[in-house]
């Protein structure tokens, strides 16, 4: 694959109070309450929100009781919207459960027995991606559109600042020369707000407060472009201006389009599904390989079949710029990383209620998940003779 050395690359977020993002939250939470009360819990769980209503389906087959309708109003609330103005109330809105046990048909290719292990919650490749662009091993474009989404949520929930409304997305386009980030060239942040704020006010606040203070200054310089609220105005924002589903936003939780996405979607599975947690294994093995040295960018692919543990394939992909044969990578990801589904779940300790904080600012690139790690760095450089 030819890389080209000098370009500009765009990667977008979206805030707490996007439709989406929503749903994906509201997803993950009843995830966590259902592992609280029973780790075994099988959850496959999403929702959909529009003008005060929030409608929530899928599959849990689980031994807890799962109060789904009052952890959806609490997620609505504590993202922000708490008035009737904005046409979506955790306290007035319509929440509907639809939720049904898991189909027998899936449990019977996913439950392990005397006689079988733990097979694949479903067939599916799964990519895993780190680069060296950033400490994190993440591409800059997505950490930075990330962090300004973050620091507008901290700004709005502030005391100080009433004219913000919770919904918001962003996007950072990035300067490359000979495939470093160098400088941003431009920064969309459309915000909703109130109407009695002024267009000057809402633009200072938003460059000042928001996007300097989530933006190293140096990656700034004086043609770098600030479209701010572009359309001119945004009062109706969030299930009241659009619909809402879970996972539509499956770029923003991963790499911002720098990597390869398999399709299926994370928020509100359990780890049975390796939609979700082989692409956390995924990410786990290139973050490490990265950091090993093997290359500067590594993509892995992970490919599996319902009801099979074992993988049907892997694949790594280093751009041209490895110092080791990808089928030695291969032979050697099979020996050092578990990959089964019972032994990523192990591995990672995903049994434990730990999804919700995934649902906002992306599911890589931050510290505090096990899938993180740089544990397998120096196991991988003996291995490889680095």
């Amino acid at each position: 694959m030819a890389i080209r050395d000098n370009y500009i690359f765009t990667s977008e977020s979206v805030g707490e109070g996007h439709p989406d993002k929503i749903c994906d939250q509201i997803s993950d939470a009843i995830l966590d309450q259902s592992l609280i009360q029973d780790p075994d819990s099988r959850v496959a769980c999403e929702a959909y929100v529009s003008s005060n209503m929030v409608i929530i389906g899928g599959e849990i087959t689980s031994r807890g009781n799962i109060d789904i309708i009052h952890t959806a109003r609490e997620v609505i609330k504590n993202i922000g919207y708490d008035r009737d103005e904005y046409g979506f109330n955790y306290r007035t809105c319509s929440v509907l459960s639809l939720i049904k046990p898991q189909s027998p048909d899936i449990a019977m290719g996913v439950d392990a027995t005397k006689e079988k292990e733990q097979g694949a919650g479903d067939q599916g490749i799964m990519f895993g991606f780190a680069c060296s662009d950033t400490d994190n091993y993440m591409p800059a474009t997505l950490e930075y559109a990330h962090a300004i989404v973050k620091q507008a949520a901290l700004v709005r929930k502030s005391a100080t600042v009433p004219f913000l409304r919770p919904d918001c997305k962003a996007q950072v386009s990035m300067i490359y020369e000979k495939g470093i980030p160098q400088k941003i060239d431009t920064v969309v942040l459309s915000h909703q707000h109130s109407p009695d704020v002024s267009t000057k006010d809402l633009h200072e606040l938003l460059l000042e407060e928001v996007i300097k203070k989530a933006v190293p200054s140096h990656l700034l310089y004086k043609d770098t472009k600030f479209l701010l609220n572009p359309t001119g105005r945004f009062i109706m924002g969030g299930p009241h201006a659009d619909v809402g589903l879970t996972g539509r936003k499956i770029i923003v939780d991963t790499y911002g389009g720098a990597a390869a996405h398999g399709g299926g979607a994370f928020s509100g599975k359990d780890a049975s599904k390796v939609d979700r947690s082989a692409a956390y294994m995924a990410r786990y093995i290139a973050k490490n390989l990265v950091a090993a040295g093997v290359a500067p960018k590594v993509q892995v692919e992970l490919a599996y079949a319902i009801g099979v543990a074992d993988p049907v394939s892997i694949f790594v992909e280093t751009y041209g710029d490895s110092r080791v044969d990808g089928d030695i990578l291969e032979t050697m990801i099979r020996e050092l990383f578990p990959l089964k589904p019972a032994g990523i779940i192990e591995a990672l300790d995903l049994k434990k209620p730990v999804f919700f904080p995934t649902s906002h600012y992306g599911h890589f690139g931050r510290l505090e998940f096990a899938w993180e790690s740089l544990d397998k760095v120096d196991i991988i450089r003996d291995y490889l003779h680095l």
